[in-house]
């Protein structure tokens, strides 16, 4: 069937700076991510060439600052950026917002001394970084998390497991929190990890449904030795430091949910287009035409939604109600948006030949990350009626 170019979305951008960078990241995409993406994801894939490919265009650090290396770009276009990289294939959108969600807590909570040593590298260096929060047995329940890091002169030691981590055994620094004191959020600290400490390894990644092309695995902390220097905050603020993180990450798995359906109904129209049935293109049958209008509206609506909440974000306003509406709302759309250009293309939509069961298997993930849809259901309604009663 013949190849029809899909529409480029047409962007709302600040300034020319920014309209210059979204060129970049589509040449990107176009030259070096597509052409590969269903092979390499077929084939479980990581593309790190891709990876420092990016960075070495700046674009492993753009809502950072330019001091340390980073873009200094508002989150109103780096997420866009992740939009576009996402569409392109999802293992690089994801990639880049984990590697963002990674650097947070040194570049908003760490010293100008560690920010200095450490942030260049991270954020234009060609390193990649991991986030470390969930555990085996603490998944949404974050705050019970049992890795513990035991002070011993000047440096910590620290034990335990992690889980879900994506870039598990391939990243070059590990965020990680970890109990430092009493039971709760507030014995919670954050460290700096580098990648090749002696202790630390990974489990083999986890065999997924979709997302083949990025590592998830267990990371196993044995007696990891770091220096006090690379604790990050103060004791016992690590978890408000990955909540704050979150919040922000969130963000990034919206615009990437988003660059997924646009990608799916991008498949959808073309194949529509092409696709004849009783004499006529099967994009002529007004219920075929119907369900496209839904997919792309929806789309928009959650478009709109993320880029909201990134103003708010940029402003410095708060935006944790309407980043966790942004994640809820854009994931869901995503899974319903990829549903749907399946059961447009038919048998085929079911067949490998065709992305558009891969975005359906690669848009369930989205609704499970960085917290699982119920629980932005949980935060939208504490914002709305505030907290539950104990």
């Amino acid at each position: 069937m013949p190849d029809r170019a899909p529409q480029q979305v047409d962007r709302q951008l600040p300034t020319d700076e920014a309209r210059d960078l979204i060129s970049l990241v589509r040449d990107i995409a176009q030259r070096e991510i597509t052409p590969s993406a269903a092979e390499e994801e077929d084939a479980g894939r990581f593309p790190r060439e891709v990876f420092t490919l990016l960075s070495d265009a700046g674009l492993l650090g753009l809502p950072y600052d330019a001091e340390f290396g980073g873009g200094e770009q508002p989150y109103e276009v780096y997420l866009q950026v992740l939009e576009e990289l996402a569409a392109a294939r999802l293992t690089v959108g994801l990639g880049v917002s984990v590697h963002t969600l990674a650097s947070y807590a040194l570049a908003t909570y760490g010293t100008k001394e560690q920010q200095t040593e450490h942030l260049p590298a991270m954020l234009g260096g060609g390193l990649l970084g991991a986030y470390c929060l969930s555990e085996p047995a603490s998944g949404s329940d974050a705050a019970s998390l049992r890795t513990k890091a035991v002070r011993d002169g000047d440096d910590w030691v620290i034990t335990g497991t992690k889980a879900w981590i994506t870039h598990g055994g391939i990243a070059d620094f590990y965020t990680v929190m970890a109990r430092t004191g009493e039971d709760g959020p507030r014995g919670i600290t954050a460290f700096l990890v580098p990648g090749d400490a002696e202790g630390l390894s990974a489990a083999v990644p986890e065999k997924k449904m979709g997302l083949k092309g990025s590592p998830t695995a267990q990371v196993h902390l044995d007696g990891v030795r770091v220096p006090d220097a690379r604790r990050i905050g103060e004791e016992g603020q690590g978890f408000a430091i990955a909540l704050s993180a979150l919040e922000s990450g969130r963000l990034g798995i919206a615009a990437c949910a988003i660059g997924v359906a646009q990608a799916a109904l991008d498949e959808a129209v073309s194949y529509a287009a092409e696709r004849r049935q009783f004499g006529k293109p099967i994009a002529d049958f007004q219920g075929l035409r119907f369900m496209l209008a839904d997919m792309a509206t929806q789309i928009e609506a959650g478009r709109a939604l993320y880029l909201t909440a990134a103003r708010l974000r940029d402003a410095g306003l708060p935006f944790a109600k309407q980043a966790a509406m942004a994640k809820l709302h854009c994931t869901d759309t995503a899974m319903r948006v990829t549903t749907d250009a399946v059961q447009i293309l038919g048998g085929y939509g079911y067949t490998a030949d065709f992305p558009a069961e891969r975005y359906m298997r690669e848009a369930k993930v989205l609704q499970i990350v960085e917290g699982t849809n119920q629980i932005q259901r949980m935060v939208i309604a504490r914002h709305l009626a505030g907290p539950e009663e104990r």
